[in-house]
């Protein structure tokens, strides 16, 4: 069992709320987490038919059964529940008593934000980050295997076959959370949708293309999307919209949580593929991004990440504020440096010198040589993990 990042600050928010609720994908290691760092709290999930009948029929008499708080696995399935825990909480707010997992974010948030706001810490665990996979003693070593095998704690924990694994993934995701999410019929159509969509990684989110290609309304292409956010499969990466230039694109890009994931949904079976693929660049981006979101989510900053595009072409990847100084970071998945890579990083940080913000310029590359040139750091992929982007 490796260590993850976020429980510091999950032990932390238990210091000071009656409850918390953990959110994340299915199989991101949620339950796993709780009963390591809460060992003593009993622990029940209600994903199990018998569990989550006697809570849905009697939840008074449900929570009677645990007088000194418990660990609530996949409390989507009885939202009704957090109602029954706020006369609780009220009664005896001792903090620490209540954790609550949820795989479906919109629909978890929804319901214990209504009930116990101000009474509840949210927190998200994502698929494992590079930090937390390299614990595992067989764990990928190059760029290829790392984007292939993705962060889903069981594949590295059990030295599974990505696709194998991945497969049976997906076919569990669609029955199990499209269904519950939202009332898709056709689930061909929508595993179809979700291939496209990793067609598009790293692109601007054109909704209106993405339906047409798929043979669906734009309002279903809409939908379809917001299902694959809620079930942590996707997240837009917003443009960033601040004063230095009034010709910025306001369209988000499309960036997949696991690039495992995205890979399984591509066709791509083996690492060898990647060398050829005309994706690997941007499900590299995409990798990047996501280690940077998951650094931050688990320091508890869910906010502060955009992309940097202008109407002109004018681009970086990723842009993170929030900390001491800008960041501005370009992906590349060449292994030699070239030296036009922060050509782009250069002019846009002329730009913010007019707003007197400090900032640093970093590609992040697939190489393994840290360098400073010229005002920019020259980050390998492995030392993404050190790196500080909430600094």
């Amino acid at each position: 069992m490796v260590d993850r990042d976020v429980e510091p600050r999950l032990k932390m928010l238990a210091m000071n709320f009656p409850a918390i609720v953990l959110t994340g994908p299915r199989q991101s290691g949620k339950s796993t987490l709780c009963q390591k760092v809460f060992p003593d709290l009993p622990y029940a999930t209600l994903e199990s038919p018998d569990v989550r009948a006697f809570a849905l029929e009697d939840p008074r008499g449900f929570l009677k059964q645990f007088p000194h708080g418990a660990i609530l696995d996949e409390i989507q399935n009885c939202p009704q529940i957090s109602s029954y825990l706020q006369e609780i909480i009220d009664r005896e707010p001792t903090p620490g008593r209540w954790i609550l997992t949820g795989s479906h974010n919109l629909s978890v948030l929804a319901s214990t934000s209504q009930s116990l706001a101000g009474r509840v810490a949210v927190l998200h665990l994502l698929p494992l980050s590079r930090h937390e996979v390299v614990q595992f003693a067989q764990h990928p070593n190059t760029l290829n295997e790392t984007l292939l095998t993705g962060g889903y704690p069981r594949i590295l924990d059990r030295k599974l076959g990505p696709p194998d694994w991945l497969s049976s993934y997906v076919a569990t995701y669609l029955e199990r959370d499209v269904r519950a999410l939202s009332n898709i019929g056709d689930l061909v159509a929508f595993q179809r949708f979700a291939q496209l969509s990793a067609g598009r990684i790293s692109q601007l989110l054109n909704l209106s293309s993405l339906a047409a290609d798929c043979g669906i309304s734009q309002p279903t292409a809409k939908a379809w999307a917001s299902v694959l956010e809620a079930s942590f499969i996707v997240f837009r990466l917003p443009s960033y919209h601040g004063n230095v230039s009034k010709r910025l694109i306001k369209m988000p890009k499309l960036h997949f949580y696991d690039t495992g994931l995205a890979c399984w949904l591509l066709g791509i079976r083996e690492a060898a593929q990647l060398d050829r693929h005309p994706l690997r660049g941007a499900i590299f981006e995409s990798w990047v991004v996501s280690e940077i979101i998951k650094q931050r989510f688990n320091q508890g900053e869910a906010n502060g990440v955009y992309f940097f595009r202008d109407k002109a072409g004018l681009e970086c990847d990723v842009l993170v504020s929030g900390g001491k100084t800008l960041k501005l970071v370009e992906v590349k998945a060449g292994q030699t440096i070239a030296s036009d890579w922060a050509a782009s990083n250069h002019k846009i940080a002329a730009l913010f010198d007019k707003t007197n913000s400090e900032v640093a310029s970093v590609v992040v590359y697939g190489g393994t040589e840290r360098q400073e040139r010229n005002g920019v750091t020259y980050l390998p992929w492995q030392a993404i993990q050190d790196y500080q982007w909430d600094a």
